[in-house]
């Protein structure tokens, strides 16, 4: 999954972007509003953490440039703890509204359930045959059993459980699973999806060849 974290304040900029990609997250970030804006039209996002007070453009105005073309999940971040803020921010297109200083597994929680809905997922467990999939451990077992995956593994298997069914493009998956600075090798994705098979069955994610993968 790839979030793109929109913050001015440089020390909680790094220290947001460290904590998401110790939790496997692809992580692109933006320190004003005017990159965070374009950042958000051009890249393809599962999340996106946005500060309200932000320089050159602060976040209504980046939800006013984003909104209702871009459908990705906004998570604004504030200071400014009011009924009015928390309104106007959900009424110009906020998915959630977190209010600074802010606990960190209360940010991660509420982007998974961002993340979740957003793929008409209403739980953190997701069951598929006799694969069990826990979002929120970031855990898979197979008949009981805990199957061992690596990060990028993980992050695979899940963005194709949560969009079971639908035919995910290899330029879809290279978009939500590395962020703008990652330079991964094209046959990266072949190769996570090799070992993949080897764990959960050849068949349980099927190539539909000139198209992508599907878990049906």
């Amino acid at each position: 999954m790839r979030i793109l974290v929109v913050e001015d304040d440089p020390v909680l900029l790094r220290s947001l972007a460290a904590t998401l990609r110790e939790e496997d997250y692809a992580v692109d970030t933006a320190a004003d509003g005017e990159e965070g804006l374009d950042k958000a039209r051009t890249g393809a996002y599962d999340a996106i953490a946005l500060d309200v007070m932000l320089p050159k453009l602060d976040g209504w105005g980046v939800l006013a440039g984003l909104r209702p073309a871009c459908v990705t999940p906004v998570l604004m971040l504030t200071a400014r703890d009011t009924v009015p803020d928390r309104i106007k921010g959900l009424n110009q297109g906020a998915d959630d509204y977190l209010t600074k200083p802010f606990d960190i597994d209360e940010l991660l929680a509420r982007l998974r359930a961002l993340i979740r809905r957003t793929a008409g997922q209403t739980q953190s467990l997701l069951q598929i045959g006799d694969l069990a999939l826990d979002t929120a451990a970031r855990r898979a077992t197979l008949a009981g059993e805990e199957v061992v995956l690596t990060a990028r593994e993980y992050r695979l298997l899940e963005y194709l459980a949560l969009h079971r069914g639908d035919v995910v493009t290899r330029t879809t998956l290279y978009e939500h699973l590395f962020d703008e600075n990652d330079n991964s090798l094209s046959n990266l994705l072949d190769v996570h999806v090799s070992n993949l098979r080897k764990k959960l069955g050849r068949d349980f994610i099927t190539t539909r060849r000139g198209h992508g993968y599907t878990i049906a």
